[in-house]
């Protein structure tokens, strides 16, 4: 059975309406929840999801007011919660104190696309061993064979495939890039590999993970949240029309 990632942006529509949204994307079957932690300069987004995060912080999401949220709901979360961010803002609260409340809401992994590689293993791999915690690296088309192998070590949880030289939501996208996602299917990976960027139907979906283990879902889905007075029932048709 193919892995189904939703991701959104935590504190949008409204600040206390993340809690409600993971409940929901859970009960309607998707097998694990990227949280997305709000920051000023989200560069490696599109416009879609840089939208979101401008209103979750017009809105008054905070790293700590999320933790809040998580503790709240955490015995009723059965399926892998993963914080995704840039690694300022952990920085600014302090990252073994980050890891330490991720581990007691009830967080699995963490993903940090603009934390280098190598400051990772001297710094950071440590602390996240200690708190119990995955780590998530990105491939995209250009990274060598030789380095894909290299994140797949330092990764655990899965290993992020996106698309070239793009920003989350953009059509030209890995969807059609076969070469690209049969050379994935080919190396000796340890971790599953999840492909993301671009999915917004059950035929992208489907057309993915001929060649993966999952797929995950960001874009259209937060423009569900930004878009539509009934979010809650487009949250549960969309999330059940993937997984149907």
């Amino acid at each position: 059975m193919k892995k189904l990632n939703i991701y959104f942006t935590a504190g949008i529509p409204q600040l206390e309406d993340t809690a409600e949204i993971i409940q929901l994307i859970q009960n309607s079957g998707a097998d694990m929840i990227e949280i997305g932690m709000p920051y000023s300069d989200p560069v490696a987004d599109g416009p879609v999801i840089q939208k979101a995060h401008e209103l979750a912080l017009k809105n008054g999401m905070t790293i700590e007011h999320l933790f809040l949220q998580l503790k709240q709901i955490k015995n009723e979360i059965k399926i892998p919660l993963i914080l995704m961010g840039y690694i300022n803002p952990v920085l600014s609260f302090g990252f073994e104190n980050f890891c330490k409340e991720c581990s007691e809401s009830s967080i699995s992994g963490l993903i940090i696309p603009d934390l280098p590689s190598i400051e990772f293993e001297k710094n950071y791999q440590h602390i996240l061993k200690k708190y119990n915690l995955n780590f998530t690296f990105l491939v995209t088309p250009e990274t060598s064979e030789e380095r894909i192998l290299y994140l797949d070590s330092l990764s655990s949880g899965f290993l992020y495939a996106v698309s070239s030289s793009s920003t989350t939501g953009n059509d030209t996208t890995i969807l059609r890039n076969e070469e690209y996602l049969s050379r994935l299917a080919s190396l000796p990976l340890k971790n599953p590999v999840m492909i993301g960027f671009g999915i917004k139907s059950k035929e992208d979906f489907e057309n993915v993970t001929e060649k993966a283990d999952g797929g995950i879902i960001g874009t259209a889905f937060v423009n569900i949240l930004l878009q539509n007075r009934d979010w809650k029932k487009n949250v549960i048709d969309f999330v059940h029309s993937i997984k149907e």
